[in-house]
Formats: structure tokens, C-alpha cells, sequence
């Protein structure tokens, strides 16, 4: 048998992708990180048993998904607020207590599905680039292969029973076959592309992605988001009317209220958020969109970690807002800049204002 350093060597540069493919699937990288965890210490222990008649690959890939399918058996889907209702138009209602218990969907830092190779979702099963593959045609799998993390196509995820989800990811995200696919499920072919027909269907339910729209060039994207971070910091809503498509959308969870279109978003935001300087904003990137981690200014002059707000872009506007209240993601951003950051959990300033 092998030693742990020998299989290690193997099975380790598979790690971001298998960590991505497992968030696609559970829609939290904290998830994400134990059954990758439980994965390799499964495939540890197995790996006696491995006699190379698939790719190591492939392999540990469906370890993977049995071991995030089981995991689902007791974990409920992972929302965002746009998912659960309406949103509302007027900046004045009262917003929504949070919900901290519910279980909501969670960004992901790019950092971590970075590998030494080409980027996740890239490679077909046989390690080759998947553009050959049969799939790759299909306009709902060029969209999933573009979109592999991004925030909404993760949030789309989410709504597919857990089994339509593997076999969409694993088929339409990561180009493997279909006789592949049922060999990793123990399913057959005609019920694989059974599944992945209906995975399909409920995903073009969910109306147009957000991924469809066309990102700027480089130097658009980064003076809108120098402009952004200055209108933020400074602060200044007034400046935000112009970096806002006029049907931008703003989201916070674990609130459930949600803004959409330009007046409500900005009446919210100077109304509620804006009102004082207070905040810093690090750049970063998460799902492989623009985003910050968002610190609040305490008397004193030391910072609390807020959050993590990750942006959707359409040519030389902002899209979406969304912005995850949820203290515990910041470390997976970094380690925080001084002055020290509390992480302790914390109460929106505008929580229960009218």
C-alpha cells in the first residue's frame, strides 16, 4: 500500500476543484471544507482498493458527490432572500428581523479554488479541456461551464433536488460523460440524462441569469469599484446613482428583505447605511465576481468585521448588491488589516429602523 505521504502527493492538487465542486453542491464553503475533508480521509482508506480502472480523478470526484449527497439527506437548501419573495420597491418599510438560524447560501473566496493549473470547472474528466465535449454545445451548459461558482448560478443550484444538482454539475460544469456520470451515481445513462433534461428545465424556470450579463472591460471594472469603494467610504450616495443600473438589486442575508430598482437602493442606503463614516471596505474577490470585506468603524477607531457584499456587474453599472452579514466569513478572506477586527456577531445599524 502506498504511505499517507505517497497518496497525498497523488490526490492533493485535486483539492480546489473538489472544494468547489463540493460548495456547488452544498452552497456553503464551510460545508464545502468538511466533506473535502471527509472525502480524502474516505478515499485514504480506500485507496488500497483503487486499482486505476478510472482516473484518480474521476475517482475521488465520485467520493466527492456520495459524500455531499449524503450530506444533504439532512441539510436544507441554502437561499438567498431574492429566492424566498418578493422585493420590495420602497426604501421606507421596516426591515425584516434577520434570520441568523436558517441555513442561507454563503459566497466563496476565489483564493480557494485556485489551483496550480487551469482555473475549476475547466478541465473535462480526462484532464483535457472540455470544449470537445458533446455538452458543451447545449446553451445551458455553456452557461453553467461559465458561471461554475458565480453567486447565481450557486443560488439556481440550490433549487434542484440533490441529485439533479450533482448530475447537472458533474455533466454540464465539469464536462464528464454520461456513462461516467452513472458509473459514479450507480445510475444508468437513460436516468442520468433523464435527470440532467430536468435539471436543466427548472434551471431556465428560474428566468434569465444574472451571469448573462456583460461584464466591463478591465479599466470600466476597476474605476466603477474605486468610484464605489470612494462613494461608500466617503460617504456620498449621491455618487452611487450613476455606478446603479435602474434595476439594480440589493440583498443582505440572513435579512429577508430585499430592494430592487434604483430609487429604493439608494433611498435605503442613504437612509440606513450611509449615514456617517464608518466603513472600510478591502477588496477581494468571491465566486468570481468583485467584492469586499466590509468592516464598521466602533468609537474608538477599532473595526468590526460586517461582512462580505459581492457584486454583480453589467457593462459600467452595478447589478446586485449582496451583501452577506455574517462575521464568521471574513477570516476565509484574509487575515484582517490593522487595526484588529472584531469578528463577534453583529446587528445591522439599520436593523428595525422604519
Amino acid at each position: 500500500m502506498p504511505s499517507r505521504a505517497e497518496f497525498t502527493a497523488l490526490a492533493e492538487p485535486f483539492r480546489p476543484e473538489l472544494l468547489a465542486h463540493c460548495y456547488r453542491l452544498l452552497g456553503s464553503i464551510h460545508d464545502a471544507e468538511d466533506q473535502v475533508q471527509e472525502t480524502y480521509l474516505r478515499a485514504w482508506r480506500a485507496f488500497d482498493r483503487f486499482e486505476g480502472r478510472s482516473s484518480l480523478r474521476r475517482w475521488l470526484y465520485r467520493i466527492a458527490t456520495l459524500t455531499c449527497l449524503t450530506a444533504l439527506d439532512t441539510r436544507a437548501r441554502r437561499p438567498l432572500p431574492s429566492g424566498l419573495g418578493a422585493p420590495s420597491e420602497d426604501h421606507r418599510v421596516a426591515v425584516a428581523p434577520g434570520e441568523p438560524s436558517r441555513p442561507w447560501l454563503q459566497p466563496a473566496p476565489d483564493a480557494l479554488f485556485t489551483p496550480a493549473g487551469p482555473a475549476p470547472g475547466a478541465l473535462s474528466a480526462t484532464g483535457d479541456p472540455a470544449a470537445g465535449d458533446p455538452a458543451a454545445g447545449d446553451p445551458a451548459a455553456v452557461v453553467a461551464g461559465r458561471s461554475g461558482v458565480r453567486l447565481a448560478f450557486i443560488a439556481a443550484l440550490q433549487f434542484l433536488p440533490a441529485r439533479q444538482r450533482a448530475v447537472l454539475t458533474l455533466r454540464d460544469v465539469l464536462a464528464f460523460r454520461t456513462s461516467e456520470v452513472a458509473g459514479m451515481l450507480g445510475m444508468t445513462d437513460a436516468a442520468v440524462d433523464s435527470a440532467l433534461r430536468r435539471a436543466r428545465a427548472r434551471l431556465a424556470e428560474r428566468g434569465p441569469a444574472e451571469d448573462d450579463l456583460a461584464e466591463p472591460d478591465e479599466e470600466t471594472r476597476r474605476d466603477l469599484l474605486d468610484r464605489y469603494v470612494e462613494a461608500f467610504t466617503r460617504p456620498d450616495p449621491d455618487a452611487l446613482v450613476h455606478l446603479l443600473r435602474a434595476d439594480v438589486e440589493v440583498e443582505m442575508p440572513p435579512i429577508p428583505t430585499w430592494f430592487s430598482g434604483r430609487p429604493a437602493v439608494i433611498g435605503f442606503l442613504a437612509g440606513r447605511v450611509l449615514r456617517e463614516d464608518r466603513w472600510r471596505l478591502e477588496p477581494t474577490s468571491a465566486n468570481g465576481q468583485p467584492a469586499f470585506v466590509v468592516h464598521r468603524r466602533l468609537p474608538g477607531g477599532r473595526y468590526e468585521a460586517q461582512g462580505v457584499e459581492v457584486l454583480t456587474l453589467s457593462g459600467a453599472r452595478i447589478a446586485r448588491i449582496t451583501a452577506f452579514h455574517d462575521p464568521s466569513l471574513v477570516p476565509l478572506f484574509g487575515p484582517a488589516p490593522a487595526p484588529a477586527l472584531s469578528t463577534r456577531p453583529v446587528t445591522p445599524p439599520w436593523q428595525g429602523r422604519p
